[in-house]
């Protein structure tokens, strides 16, 4: 801690000067808040979502699954993402934040909008044009943040490149069984990589261990 003197000067006396010293004046430091990295935990809400939704997009699984990837989406995928986006926020890591809580919403909103459609078909019947165009807006949003990514490292790169790939493929599957089983492959290779690259911060931090991908990359 550092610490001031503080000297009075109490009197004269002839050329004698009397001074009395005060006791030291601690001063604290002021520190800031101490705060865990939120990035792995995001990107397990991502990737392990994404990868439970592929399950069925690559036939791999039934769509009876769909209830369970439903509720993950709803709270792991969306709610949980999205928590992880605001404390990247306050943190002070633009990037992160952002991206965070965009998929987080994005996965919120899709449970809703896919619970509404399977639950009453004929009060919400599926637009494919406007899906068509949803899926490529996200597949431009996404292409965004790739940009960014090329200042990052390779597992966020990875990330963002595939899915940028596997919402112009969901684009094309409203119109193409292929497309959407390609989007699947596409889809659970991207998550899986999200997997990874949770587990790679993850260790960095812990364990001081740096797997393929971790280290920074300045491509532009």
């Amino acid at each position: 801690m550092p610490t001031n003197h503080k000297d009075i000067d109490v009197g004269m006396d002839g050329n004698h000067k009397t001074v009395l010293q005060m006791a030291p004046v601690t001063v604290k430091a002021t520190d800031e808040w101490v705060r865990g990295d939120p990035g792995p935990f995001g990107l397990l809400c991502f990737g392990m979502t994404t990868c439970m939704l592929m399950f069925i997009t690559t036939r791999w699984s039934e769509k009876t699954f769909l209830p369970t990837v439903f509720c993950y989406a709803a709270f792991y995928g969306g709610f949980g993402q999205f928590v992880a986006g605001v404390l990247e926020l306050i943190k002070g890591n633009t990037f992160g934040g952002t991206a965070f809580a965009s998929y987080g919403a994005f996965w919120m909103g899709w449970f809703l909008l896919e619970f509404l459609s399977k639950s009453d078909p004929a009060r919400y019947p599926v637009a494919k044009t406007g899906k068509t165009l949803w899926c490529g807006l996200w597949a431009f949003l996404t292409f965004g943040f790739f940009i960014v990514t090329l200042r990052k490292n390779g597992c966020l790169m990875t990330i963002f490149s595939t899915l940028v790939i596997t919402f112009s493929l969901l684009a094309g599957g409203l119109w193409s069984d292929n497309s959407e089983h390609a989007a699947g492959y596409w889809g659970f290779f991207c998550g899986a990589s999200a997997i990874y690259a949770a587990f790679a911060f993850l260790y960095k931090i812990e364990l001081g261990i740096v797997l393929p991908g971790v280290r920074p990359v300045a491509f532009i």
